[in-house]
């Protein structure tokens, strides 16, 4: 049980899943949080490439919202390696429920809240208490890392409960660093500009949206899911002194 432990949710598809693979090459055992397992653009099972690939992963069927669900999260966890090293709250709800504010419903409001907020509390609670537990492993006893978004730190028309969650999620990330980083507990976040998923709302999947993109972000291309795994990479390994940042990986995007 010497490996260290990671949990990813959301981790069929998407970001979610390659932060998963790209934690597993770091040497994580990577235990997979998602509501499926096959991923919602095709191909092979998240856990399936971290196997065939020699190393450690394990699939938990996982509803955020759930608090049941985000305590055997971590108990797998923990099970597996000993302790809960890292813990990365992926898992997202956008869709049809993202809509202007006259437009939203109390139910989709629910909805979002759900998963966008109330999932990372559940999860954040759960590993700090488990965290806490834990022996200083140099100057921490672990490590939480938030996917955000732009579009928490600026507005985005039409999408209200969206970017207001993600907005609380960034403060979210603040107020855990602060709270507990007297305790060894590093919290950081990563906010994802406009990521080529080819999942649903991916702008750059039509004409229109693609243009649109690219014109709005300075850098010379768009974002990969392997970009915002390089930022999670970082702040889940090498960062020792780094936390309540809301790192932007969106090319650029924010500063224009």
């Amino acid at each position: 049980m010497s490996q260290r432990s990671a949990v990813v949710t959301g981790a069929a598809s998407g970001i979610g899943r390659a932060v998963a693979i790209r934690l597993a090459e770091d040497g994580f055992d990577v235990v997979l949080g998602d509501i499926r397992r096959d991923p919602v653009t095709g191909g092979e099972p998240t856990e399936d490439i971290i196997q065939a690939a020699g190393r450690n992963a394990v699939h938990v069927d996982a509803d955020v919202s759930s608090a049941a669900d985000c305590e055997r999260l971590v108990a797998t966890a923990v099970e597996r390696c000993g302790s809960l090293d890292v813990v990365v709250n992926n898992a997202v709800l956008a869709g049809d429920h993202s809509k202007p504010l006259l437009d939203t419903e109390p139910e989709d409001w629910d909805a979002m809240m759900a998963v966008n907020l109330r999932g990372p509390y559940l999860l954040c609670r759960d590993a700090v208490r488990r965290m806490l537990e834990q022996p200083l492993d140099g100057d921490v006893r672990g490590r939480i890392v938030n996917i955000t978004s732009q579009h928490g730190m600026v507005g985005c028309p039409g999408h209200f409960a969206y970017s207001v969650g993600k907005g609380g999620l960034v403060q979210m990330t603040r107020q855990i660093a602060v709270d507990y980083g007297p305790r060894g507990i590093l919290c950081n976040a990563v906010a994802p500009g406009k990521i080529v998923t080819g999942t649903a709302g991916d702008l750059s999947a039509s004409e229109e949206g693609l243009a649109y993109v690219r014109s709005r972000t300075p850098f010379a291309r768009l974002g990969r899911p392997e970009d915002v795994a390089a930022a999670v990479s970082y702040l889940a390994g090498p960062a020792s002194y780094t936390s309540g940042i809301n790192l932007m990986v969106d090319g650029g995007w924010t500063a224009y």
